[in-house]
This record gives structure tokens, sequence and C-alpha cells, in this order.
């Protein structure tokens, strides 16, 4: 059998699957989102999920499965039924991980299918306000001139913002001492309170912050200025060229899902990015709508986990 034949059949065959998992009406289909509620990946996910529900008409019911650094949650994703009925929306950690917790019982590349990254979300370098910084050059200057002694908050070990700390390390050969916390609350207040001087944090998150003048905003860490920040600067074109992260939230079916029924679902997450109130929610987290195509996610992904683990090997991080 050809291999045009062979996708000719397995499309035929995916229909009814499609129809009967997505597009049955009362059918519920599972969100498993491996953090608690109330996080970033869990506002995503739900998002997403009312979209869907709203998109094609069958229940789509969040399911929120936390633990091992998301890990839990995406080892039950990763043995569901290739069905459509149960799905996994996770953030970037999801290639990061396996890279901190090595011997998982799923491979995050080769054991889930692809569909979309949804949305992707910037970070912004602040300081605390009494902290003499008011550009990437001067945080270096600093850095170098008290080695050890400058300290940068993160929300957990192995997160964007901690390995967007670490990359700022590696790349301006500077000491700076990274402090965990367990959630970015309690890092923002050690942050604000001066315990702790610099953070790697979402805009979202740190906005009110720099509202009021508590914290203030040095750079950003995408590749391009923010059209809602244009006065903030990337770090890359502070000094720092190359540089980049940021966290996206993404995704992912059982591995041997149909690429029919991935396809649909991604067209279906696309639309839901278009719509007027998940814009709005999305804006609300500074977050940017992808909605690309499986093919394109996959060597996204792919490409993602093969860099965060080579971040993860030079900066020798471990896992909690």
């Amino acid at each position: 059998m050809t291999a045009t034949r062979r996708a000719l059949l397995g499309a035929a065959l995916a229909a009814p699957a499609i129809a009967q998992a997505q597009d049955a009406p009362g059918r519920p289909v599972r969100v498993i989102v491996p953090y608690p509620p109330g996080g970033p990946t869990d506002i995503v996910g739900r998002v997403t999920a009312a979209g869907l529900q709203a998109e094609l008409g069958s229940p789509f019911v969040v399911d929120n499965r936390a633990g091992a650094g998301g890990s839990i949650g995406a080892g039950e994703a990763s043995r569901a039924a290739p069905d459509g009925a149960t799905l996994l929306v996770n953030a970037s950690a999801h290639v990061i991980t396996p890279h901190l917790m090595p011997g998982l019982p799923f491979n995050a590349l080769t054991d889930f299918t692809p569909i979309t990254e949804i949305v992707k979300v910037p970070l912004i370098l602040v300081v605390n306000e009494a902290v003499p910084v008011r550009s990437v050059q001067d945080l270096i200057s600093l850095a170098r001139a008290q080695p050890g002694r400058i300290s940068y908050a993160s929300s957990s070990i192995g997160g964007a913002p901690h390995l967007a700390g670490e990359l700022f390390k590696l790349m301006t050969r500077t000491d700076i001492t990274h402090i965990p916390y367990r959630g970015s609350g309690p890092a923002l207040q050690d942050l604000l309170a001066g315990t702790v001087q610099v953070m790697f944090d979402s805009l979202a998150s740190s906005a009110e912050h720099v509202r009021s003048g508590r914290l203030r905003a040095v750079a950003v860490t995408t590749t391009q200025r923010l059209p809602s920040h244009p006065e903030l600067p990337t770090i890359a074109e502070s000094g720092v060229p190359g540089y980049e992260m940021t966290t996206w939230y993404a995704m992912w079916g059982p591995k041997n899902l149909p690429p029919a029924m991935a396809a649909r679902m991604q067209q279906a997450v696309a639309k839901v990015c278009q719509r007027e109130d998940a814009r709005a929610r999305f804006a609300s987290m500074s977050a940017e709508p992808i909605a690309s195509a499986p093919a394109d996610f996959a060597r996204f992904s792919a490409s993602e986990y093969e860099r965060f683990g080579r971040l993860v090997r030079d900066a020798e991080i471990k896992g909690e």
C-alpha cells in the first residue's frame, strides 16, 4: 500500500472517531492540566476548554492532575486512549522537566501527539526599586562588581523564570545567586521586601507593582519589543545578542492520535484564539495567541526540548 493510500485510509478511519469524540454533543472531552487550579497553565487550559466547548458543542472538562513538576498529569495523558477524549494542556515545562527528572515513565516527545502551541507569554526583568539598576548593562556591571551577592528569585526550579536567570548568567558571565520559591507569589513578596533584588517574571504578575513604582521594569526577554510596552528594550538589544526566553502553553494528545483528529482540534483552537472573550482573557496575561499547525508545533517543541536540555546541562541545574 502506498503512503498516499495509507494516509487516505487513516483519514477515513479517523473521521468516525473525530465525530464521536469531538462532535457528538454530550460526550465530554477531558482536558488534563498538570498543575493546581488558578495558575497560568490552568487559566490557559480553562479558557481554551471553554472556547472549544462553544466551538464544537461537546463538554470540555478541565481535570487538574498536579504534582512532580507536571509529570503526574502528563503521564496520565500519555496513557490515555488516542480517541480524542483526553487532551493535555501544559506549559513549556513539558519539555524542561524530563531534563531535571531523568527516569520519567514517558518520553515528552514520542509518547504524545503535538496538536498546537496555544499562546506564548513574555517575561520581564524586574528589580526592587532600591536596586541601582535601570538597564541590563547596569545589572551586568553590578553583578560583576559584587559576584554572588546579587540574587534573583524564581517561582520554581526548572521553570521558565529560573531558566531565564540561568541563561542570563551564562550569556553575561555573571555570578548571580538563584533563590527558588514555591510559586511566583512568595517570590514577588521577597522581591518587594528587598530580600532578593532581581526576578524574571511574567508581565501580568509584575505589572501592578511596576505601575506602583515598587518594582522597576528593565527589559523584556522576547526577541522583539512588546507592542503593549514599546518603551522596554529587549535583553538581546541591550548588549546580550541572541538572548530569548518565553513561557509557552500548548496542547498535546496521547501517542498515535490520528493526524486528522489532531488537525481538527488545532483548527478549533485557532478559532478559539479569535474569539473576543478568549482574546481578552489572554491579553490580560500578556499572552500572544499562536495556534500553530501540528507539524509546526512538533518541530518547535523538539527544538525547545533540545535547547532547554543544553541549558540545563550547561548551567548544571538539578531537579528538586
